[in-house]
């Protein structure tokens, strides 16, 4: 069965070619049978083989076949070819115009035929000893078989069209995602640009800070330069690690599922980063305010690296003997961090415009991460001399 269903499927035509065959033969016989209008089997023969041509093409050329059909009823009317079974061709070019994509006025016209058939036929062959009801009766049966035809044909047609527009609206969802991923793919490439911005600065910022000090006390005191080295060693071992898995993720072209690639510091950890920062010499005073609890992970990632950008400038730029303070706030609805340093605020002013090193691109990555999680930031110089950093991170986004 399945064999066959699939024969039909790839060979349309011929299908309708053995039973337009097959409708002429049926029609034939009925037209060599009908002896009584023998002076009319030449034009019932002619009208039975076209409405089987009508059966043969009926894919092909739908609209001329309807025409045909509708000139071939005429025809019978005026010739006196009484109904038979070649009239079958009527319901079913009705029904293939009905269910073809072709313009509506095929569609009516179908529908108006074959609801008219079965009166014009009544009133040109007469039930013989029927009343008036009876008759009208009689047509509405007949007339049944052709508006079933053409319901049948036009369901099919609005079906196959409501597939149709759900196959598009899917394939345009299947693009919309396929755009969405492309800028999930270019905003997590912007995010690991920005970690890597803040690993590499901060890490080499240590670096260079303990290698001059080692450079410094090297033959005067052995001890503290071979432990400026050790620094040196385990920063540098640090930065690598963080760099190889933030430049795995570019490599692969794929936006990490989870945190396995990307390192997630938290706020536990700015504690650990102050620690750091004070054995490559920079003093730092640390507090912290209101209760800690866990906070979401954006926000603790921006509160992270705001205080690491914010003490390598320090560091960088802040001039000898430079000390410097974090505040962490808990407020009910958000986390205040404030990062002070004493040095040279008015060097400072150059992280706004960008100076000659670069160093603007540290404030505008501070106030990207900042917009991220739907914070402000406040950075310039400070009254006294120095430079202050604050920021307010709420823990729900703003909109």
């Amino acid at each position: 069965m399945q064999r066959l269903y699939d024969f039909i499927r790839r060979h349309p035509t011929g299908v309708d070619t053995f039973w337009a065959v097959m409708l002429f033969g049926f029609g034939m016989l009925w037209v060599l049978e009908d002896l009584e209008r023998a002076w009319n089997q030449t034009a019932a023969s002619v009208i039975v083989l076209l409405l089987g041509l009508v059966v043969a093409l009926r894919r092909l050329m739908p609209q001329k076949m309807l025409v045909l059909a509708a000139v071939l009823g005429i025809a019978q009317l005026v010739l006196d070819v009484g109904v038979n079974p070649g009239d079958f061709a009527m319901l079913v070019i009705i029904y293939t115009v009905a269910a073809h994509d072709g313009p509506r006025w095929a569609s009516r016209l179908a529908l108006i035929g074959g609801l008219s058939a079965a009166s014009l036929a009544q009133i040109r062959w007469p039930t013989h000893g029927a009343e008036t009801g009876e008759r009208v009766f009689l047509t509405v049966i007949m007339s049944l078989p052709f508006a079933l035809a053409w319901v049948l044909g036009d369901s099919i047609r609005t079906r196959r069209a409501y597939f149709a527009q759900l196959e598009e609206r899917a394939g345009r969802m299947e693009e919309e995602r396929a755009a969405q991923a492309k800028v999930a793919v270019a905003a997590e490439r912007a995010r690991i640009a920005r970690e890597l911005h803040d690993v590499v600065a901060h890490n080499v910022s240590v670096m260079v800070v303990q290698a001059d000090g080692a450079a410094y006390v090297l033959d005067a005191a052995p001890d503290q330069a071979k432990q400026a080295l050790e620094t040196i060693s385990s920063t540098g071992r640090q930065a690598l690690a963080e760099m190889r898995r933030l430049l795995g993720v570019l490599r692969t072209g794929d936006a990490p599922e989870s945190g396995e690639y990307v390192p997630q510091p938290d706020v536990q950890q700015i504690e650990d980063l102050v620690e750091q920062v004070r054995s490559a010499g920079l003093t730092v005073d640390f507090k912290i305010e209101g209760t800690p609890r866990p906070l979401p992970s954006g926000v603790e990632l921006t509160a992270y690296r705001i205080v690491q950008e914010a003490l390598t400038n320090t560091r960088k730029h802040g001039g000898p003997e430079v000390g410097a303070s974090v505040r962490l706030v808990y407020f009910d609805d958000g986390l205040g961090l404030l990062v002070e340093d004493d040095g040279r605020g008015s060097s400072h002013e150059l992280y706004e415009d960008g100076g000659a090193d670069g160093r603007g691109h540290g404030l505008i990555g501070m106030r990207e991460r900042v917009g991220m999680v739907g914070g402000t930031l406040d950075a310039g110089p400070r009254p006294g001399g120095g430079f202050r950093i604050s920021a307010l991170l709420p823990l729900k986004p703003t909109h």
